[in-house]
């Protein structure tokens, strides 16, 4: 997520510098063909292009809208985990108690519980950040030169370090085996906490009620986990992202042979009052098309980065500032020392990953 107020224009112009220059380059290839070859037959009425140039607007829009949908929604989603999570480490802090427990226990023992149910939540976040990391074949990360620049100007915390690494950090040796030997293995954790409970439960060390209200917790968490995988898993449909995508190509195909005969019309009907420059009039047409290609393309583009709010690029849903900003929220609540707590992970670029 970009943290500045908004892209330089320095930046855009990086950003779509490959494309600005083939429009520019192919512009003036029809500018050549027409003005100094005089191959005028390469000419196409300026209404069907408009036509298509309406058609092409329609799906784009429709494409940004929906994929500012997909970012909206991802992040009231990852709202509301941080909402849950703090509900999780609240409950565990207060219903995990000794008031109805018919054996003794220690407090010792009592805030290693309370301390394995809140490190466990923290594996299930890690768990599931690192299933919102994985690439999926139709994302866009890697695919155009400049987005790939951007990847290996930025890296995410997931890219730095594995999932086994972290999950050390907050489980047992047995319980990350098992986790690791599950394909979903956030869906795993949240089947660990749920029988945590239960054994505590059984224990006496959380009554009937708050049984109730820390698994109705798990099931809000399975909730909004499943609510992130479908956005992961199910990309805006392709018949859509495929029709804006020709339409883009052939509109700025087309372009070209639609405006450089009108600026070449309209140096011709300059000539009475300007006949030194009109002849050069035609020429402007060239920087024209590159503007408007750039203008369709730049949002058919945008909308593309934008469909996928998980591949860690800037303009994503921070999910690991996310992560570990709840972690540190948990931790606290634990009273752990300052120095045992780790800290937030630092921008790139003015980027939270």
């Amino acid at each position: 997520m970009l943290t500045k107020k908004r892209y330089s224009v320095i930046e855009m112009a990086l950003w779509s510098r490959w494309e600005s220059l083939i429009y520019l380059i192919y512009a003036g290839i029809i500018t050549v063909l027409y003005e100094v070859l005089d191959f005028t037959f390469l000419h196409v009425p300026w209404t069907p292009v408009a036509l298509i140039g309406t058609a092409v607007a329609f799906m784009v829009g429709f494409q940004n809208n929906s994929a500012y949908g997909r970012i909206w929604e991802a992040r009231k989603i990852w709202g509301a985990i941080v909402n849950t999570s703090r509900t999780w480490g609240m409950k565990v802090q207060d219903m995990v108690t000794i008031g109805h427990s018919e054996v003794s226990i220690s407090e010792e023992e009592l805030k290693s519980h309370k301390k394995t149910l809140i490190y466990r939540h923290i594996a299930w976040m890690t768990a599931l950040r690192y299933a919102m990391r994985q690439r999926k074949s139709w994302e866009a990360q890697h695919k155009a030169m400049t987005n790939r620049e951007w990847a290996r100007a930025i890296h995410t915390p997931e890219e730095i370090s594995s999932l086994e690494d972290n999950l050390m950090l907050y489980l047992s040796k047995e319980e990350k085996d098992y986790v690791l030997s599950k394909s979903n293995k956030q869906t795993a954790l949240l089947y660990l906490q749920s029988k945590h409970i239960r054994i505590l439960k059984e224990k006496g060390l959380i009554w009937g009620f708050a049984f109730l209200e820390l698994e109705n917790v798990l099931e809000e968490l399975f909730t909004h986990q499943g609510k992130t995988e479908r956005i992961k898993n199910f990309p805006y449909p392709r018949q859509y992202a495929s029709l804006a995508y020709y339409l883009t190509r052939t509109f700025v195909v087309l372009l070209p042979f639609g405006i450089i005969p009108e600026f070449s019309e309209i140096g011709v009907e300059m000539m009475d009052k300007f006949p030194r420059v009109s002849k050069y009039f035609i020429w402007l047409g060239v920087p024209f098309c590159a503007i408007v290609s750039w203008a369709f393309h730049i949002m058919e583009r945008m909308a593309r980065i934008g469909e996928n709010p998980f591949e860690g690029m800037p303009n994503d849903v921070p999910i690991s500032t996310i992560s570990r900003g709840i972690e540190i929220d948990l931790r606290q609540m634990l009273d752990e020392n300052r120095d045992e707590i780790p800290k937030q992970f630092p921008e790139a670029k003015n980027v939270q990953m």
